[in-house]
């Protein structure tokens, strides 16, 4: 397993820009499928963002062309870059990985992936 770290939440205001980092240590990243989840208060986590091992990104429609997720080798560290933020975009956003193959499908479900981190709070004023 990967342990995984988050940083980067905040408070903003709508329209605004933020920059999450999820650092994994104990294996490197490359070979990890990662994605990014996000909990608002009283409902359930749901998808953001996954970067598959070979490259390829999805998005949930209602981050789609707002949202961006990448990854740094280098540094075993993944981004994910949120601009035109929106006060429904408040939530407790989590990090995860996992190094079993996935799909187009099964990426965007939680039962996926195996190791999470703590999350960061990302508070987006109107």
């Amino acid at each position: 397993q990967v342990q995984l770290v988050e940083s980067g939440g905040g408070l903003v205001q709508a329209g605004g820009s933020l920059r999450l980092s999820c650092a994994a240590s104990g294996r490197t990243s490359s070979s990890y499928n990662m994605a990014w989840f996000r909990q608002a208060p009283g409902k359930e986590r749901e998808f953001v963002a996954a970067l598959r091992s070979v490259g390829r990104t999805y998005y949930a429609d209602s981050v789609n062309g707002r949202f961006r997720i990448s990854r740094d080798n280098a540094n075993n560290t993944v981004y994910l870059q949120m601009n035109s933020l929106k006060p429904e975009d408040t939530a407790v956003y989590y990090c995860a990985a996992t190094g079993a193959p996935v799909n187009s499908i099964v990426v965007r479900t939680t039962q996926t992936y195996n190791s999470w981190g703590q999350g960061t709070q990302v508070t987006v004023s109107s």
